[in-house]
């Protein structure tokens, strides 16, 4: 018998995450396209197909052959863990998938189904920053933004399984995703005729780097995105009261450049009280993976702990070229 793993799998509207992790930590990590448009059972089929792939290879942080134990896919969207179907997916194109019972039935192993932000936010509060605080706000900007809260050690997932979605909360003249996203930001500095050195589109990345050198445009598209974050985070924690906020997806990389501006934010949006620790998520956006991976190993009752935990992060950190 090989070493034990687990398949986890974190679907996106783009992008597919897949990898295994073993009690010696994450190995085999990949990234491919969705390839959405073809439809819910073309997906299924890629994830089966993964599956098989991963169960015969190595990876630096592992190593051994594996024996499968179970599969862990979380996607975006209304889902029901409990049922683990997807009930809608609009970036997929899905509607009402049974996802876990069509994947149990290609792969023959335990399958448990998630929500990416709720398993990312599950990731963040057991091994990730949020480890060891009694309650933790779990925030990932990206292509869109939402939010999900994790409280003694459960994701609170809405009477209609739709709680956290705060990027449509009504800013200005738009929602907080349409102008604090990443996609957003890179198309807002756009229409201010903001472009990349050889004429192409910017990325949000750029454009929080240009702000740090005093690029107008920049400056104001970055400051208008910090004061609607600052301003949707503050009623979420006057109403929540979360220990801390964990700031995940890919601009968690912008660091102090974001949690700088947006801490000063809360505090003068919460005078009466002093504002929540405020921390860049420790897997950045791999935390939907990890989360995905928890999920699988729950559902086939392997204990998760902290050295498991600390090992993952080592090897993120890693793959990062940082330290977690």
């Amino acid at each position: 018998m090989g070493v034990q793993a687990v398949v986890a799998v974190d679907v996106g509207g783009t992008t597919i995450k897949a990898g295994l992790l073993t009690e010696r930590g994450p190995t085999s990590f990949r990234r491919l396209p969705t390839g959405a448009r073809e439809g819910a059972d073309a997906v299924v089929e890629r994830i089966v197909e993964l599956t098989a792939e991963l169960a015969a290879l190595t990876g630096p942080c592992s190593g051994g052959a594996f024996d499968i134990v179970g599969v862990g896919v979380v996607v975006p969207g209304i889902v029901d863990e409990a049922a683990g179907v997807a009930r809608l997916a609009v970036n997929l194109g899905w509607q009402d998938v049974d996802l876990r019972d069509r994947l149990a039935r290609r792969v023959r192993q335990p399958v448990a189904v998630g929500h990416d932000v709720r398993a990312g936010a599950l990731a963040e509060a057991r091994w990730g920053a949020g480890a060891g605080a009694p309650s933790a706000l779990f925030v990932p900007i990206g292509t869109g933004i939402a939010a999900a809260l994790v409280v003694a050690g459960q994701v609170h997932p809405g009477a209609a399984f739709q709680a956290g979605e705060i990027g449509q909360v009504h800013v200005g003249e738009g929602t907080l995703e349409t102008i604090a996203s990443g996609r957003s930001i890179a198309a807002r500095y756009a229409a201010l005729g903001g472009v990349d050195d050889d004429g192409a589109p910017v990325s949000a990345a750029t454009v929080v780097r240009r702000s740090g050198l005093g690029d107008e445009r920049a400056t104001a598209v970055w400051g208008e995105a910090i004061e609607s974050l600052a301003d949707v985070l503050a009623s979420a924690v006057a109403m929540v009261d979360p220990a801390v906020i964990i700031i995940g997806g890919g601009l968690s990389r912008a660091g102090a450049a974001l949690l700088d501006p947006l801490r000063a934010g809360l505090t003068t949006r919460l005078p009466w009280r002093s504002p929540p620790i405020l921390r860049s998520a420790r897997f950045g956006d791999g935390a939907g993976w990890v989360g995905a991976a928890l999920l699988a190993r729950a559902a086939v009752g392997l204990h998760s702990d902290d050295k498991i935990g600390e090992v993952v992060a080592q090897c993120f950190a890693a793959a990062q070229g940082g330290t977690a």
